[in-house]
């Protein structure tokens, strides 16, 4: 098992390596620092970027619906080979390098004269990120006790709703009252301040723990093999673990049903309520409030059932959705609150169940590659969903549309919590073979 071995000041871990409590595990407040920083920054330009182009440039919607598309493809692309790298290299090292390049390509973002220079940058700035979530999903497995997972998702969690509420409204108020430009620029500053908290980090290595009789290190094999054989033997771990397969197929089912409506909340209102714009404002920050309200919550708990959590997340947000899709020209928009609330708790309850559980029932050799994986798989979903979703309301209409993905959600939802003994809660080996771990028997299940 590989773990951080230089840390000049163990003060904040236990004798039996475990840390007393997460908040004086000051490696994980450095990566969580600047995680919170990294998140903000890129939600914090994320109107800016539309604003510039659909305002100030005047792009046809095409260009502006290639924007995601181009964000998604390299998690297609590269997703299971990101995580396969995070696994093999320096992970600290990877962040910080990841965060000096998005600093750049920031900056060449905000000098891009056109949407053909636009586009690539975008793409390319999105690489970066499937390489930096991995190698940190990797390194928080390491670095926080097995009993402090769950608050660790949670954090981090939390701190991603709040980018999403507070990063768009703040990023408005600076559009209003200065430039896009001026939040492109913010974004690189958080970014560069992201990989200076880093910074500190640079000097962890990864060594073999002793586990042979006379104390020497076991020689697991996984540095001598090729980037091609880590990256098979990911693969073939997610298919050999119930749990694993479960979870990232079940994950890629709802999300699909969910992406397919997730940019049209507009059509909807424009078709119900035609004269309100701001109803997709208070949406959002409706859901955004939701998903914090539930994240402070769960960060209470120790733990959570897989079921519970993943089932009765796509539950909460199918019946939200579903409700969306029956509100006419005369409902209160007391209720579009309401319902963006309960989209919101669902979120936040599916997104923490889901990273505590790709952190927990993976050996920490192998977070990196099972997280590229997952993020893979999502992208090609990102894609797939919006195009389906769009071609779905031309057939039927928005609120129809609403309806029915709202309650294939919701059946999705059910159908998880019912039969969560048969999708989650069998051990699942560490196949010993794959992950060159010693001493890991099974998975304990929450």
């Amino acid at each position: 098992m590989t773990v951080i071995s230089n840390e000049p000041n163990p003060s904040s871990i236990s004798s039996n390596g475990s840390s007393k409590s997460l908040w004086t595990n000051f490696r994980f407040m450095r990566m969580f620092i600047a995680y919170s920083l990294a998140t903000f920054g890129d939600w914090f330009d994320a109107l800016a970027i539309q604003v510039m182009v659909a305002y100030r440039w005047g792009a046809d919607p095409l260009i502006i619906a290639l924007i995601p598309v181009c964000m998604a493809v390299p998690g297609i692309v590269l997703g299971s080979v990101a995580g396969a790298l995070a696994d093999r290299l320096h992970k600290v090292k990877i962040m910080m390098i990841c965060d000096v390049i998005t600093v750049l390509l920031t900056i060449g973002i905000l000098f891009a004269p056109s949407a053909a220079w636009l586009l690539p940058l975008l793409a390319l700035r999105a690489m970066m990120g499937v390489f930096h979530v991995p190698a940190q999903q990797a390194l928080t497995r390491q670095v926080v006790a097995e009993e402090h997972l769950f608050q660790a998702s949670s954090l981090n969690g939390f701190v991603n709703q709040c980018s999403k509420v507070a990063g768009p409204l703040l990023g408005a108020v600076i559009v209003a009252v200065f430039s896009p430009q001026v939040c492109i620029l913010i974004n690189a500053c958080t970014r560069l301040l992201s990989g200076a908290v880093l910074w500190p980090l640079r000097r962890l290595t990864e060594e073999s723990e002793p586990s042979a009789s006379d104390g020497s290190p076991l020689e697991t094999g996984e540095t001598t093999e090729s980037l091609f054989s880590q990256w098979q033997k990911g693969w073939r771990f997610i298919q050999s673990s119930r749990t694993l397969l479960s979870t990232i197929l079940f994950g890629c089912f709802g999300l699909m049903a969910i992406l397919m409506i997730d940019y049209q909340f507009t059509t909807l209102f424009r078709e119900i309520k035609p004269g309100n714009e701001a109803l997709i404002g208070w949406l959002g920050s409706s859901a955004g409030a939701g998903a914090v309200v539930i994240i402070l919550l769960l960060n209470r708990l120790p733990r959570i059932g897989y079921g519970w959590g993943l089932g009765g997340g796509y539950v909460l947000i199918g019946a939200g959705i579903a409700a969306l899709g029956w509100v006419s020209s005369q409902t209160s928009e007391l209720w579009i609150i309401i319902w963006g609330l309960c989209i919101g708790l669902g979120n936040g309850l599916f997104m923490v169940t889901l990273n505590y559980l790709l952190q927990k029932e993976t050996p920490p050799a192998y977070v990196g590659r099972v997280f590229g994986i997952q993020n893979s798989l999502s992208s090609v979903v990102l894609v797939v969903a919006p195009l389906a979703g769009g071609a779905l309301i031309r057939s039927v209409g928005p609120s129809p549309t609403f309806q029915y993905i709202g309650m294939a959600t919701l059946a999705i939802g059910l159908a998880g919590m019912l039969l969560q003994r048969i999708l989650w809660e069998g051990k699942q080996p560490y196949p010993a073979e794959s992950t060159g771990e010693v001493g890991q028997k099974s998975v304990r299940q929450p």
